[in-house]
């Protein structure tokens, strides 16, 4: 008859985790890096964040390059530091974002807004989800005297490099021509527009960002002195060269 004792023994050792497996287990979530990415994205050195956790500097230094393994009371010490639950350190990862747009596979896009486009465009970020910036490629073609260029405003923020040929650019009350190798980076709460400067068509790279301006508070409100004029409020979308997002 069977040893009780030696079957409960052998259940135990079956439902065990052995210490290589766990210290696998902790590689593969790299928790030591995450902890790493919290406190430099905050700006605090390790003896810093001993100070919060009451734990030394080396050990948390150990921590971070995976030479021990953590303990759930020394992780929550830490999560509670950058105000994260203790299951951020055992969350799936998100892949990094990295997407290739083919010259081949780009779609040549007219002017919104307008009968007569003043500038053609290609998306160079169309196939990334929930994007904060939008990179296009624009070409602006020579206009007849008579035609005048269409002004559009977004919130947000705005970078303009040209790469050939002469553009000519409105913001508000500015008036400027950009040439090869030029660039300019503005608010696009104001009204701007851009067209070409010559007789051959000009080329540029375009990058619009999402984020609206900020609005003035009753502090900076009056923080202008006489003369100087005040930031443009954020205005609505208008057509232009940001709305194509597909």
């Amino acid at each position: 008859m069977t040893d009780p004792a030696i079957v409960r023994n052998e259940e135990t050792q079956k439902t065990q985790v052995d210490s290589e497996t766990a210290e696998r287990f902790i590689a593969e979530k790299h928790i030591g890096e995450r902890i790493k990415r919290l406190r430099l994205k905050k700006s605090m050195g390790l003896v810093e964040l001993g100070k919060h956790t009451g734990l030394s500097a080396s050990f948390l230094s150990q921590l971070e390059t995976g030479r021990v393994v953590p303990t759930l009371r020394n992780l929550a010490r830490i999560a509670m530091v950058f105000s994260k639950d203790l299951s951020y350190f055992f969350e799936t990862e998100p892949q990094a974002m990295f997407r290739i747009h083919r010259r081949k596979e780009r779609v040549r896009m007219p002017q919104t807004g307008t009968d007569t486009p003043t500038y053609f465009f290609e998306s160079l970020g169309y196939m990334v989800p929930d994007r904060h910036m939008d990179p296009y490629f624009a070409e602006f073609i020579p206009l007849s005297a008579q035609h005048e260029p269409k002004a559009h405003m977004h919130p947000g923020y705005e970078f303009l490099y040209v790469l050939d040929g002469e553009l000519t650019l409105h913001h508000g009350d500015n008036r400027c021509t950009l040439g090869p190798g030029d660039a300019v980076y503005f608010d696009s709460g104001t009204a701007h527009s851009y067209f070409c400067h010559g007789t051959r068509p000009a080329s540029a790279l375009i990058v619009t960002m999402h984020q609206p301006l900020p609005q003035p508070t009753a502090l900076t409100r009056n923080a202008f002195p006489p003369g100087v004029p005040k930031p443009a409020p954020v205005a609505g979308n208008a057509p232009g060269i940001h709305e194509r997002r597909s």
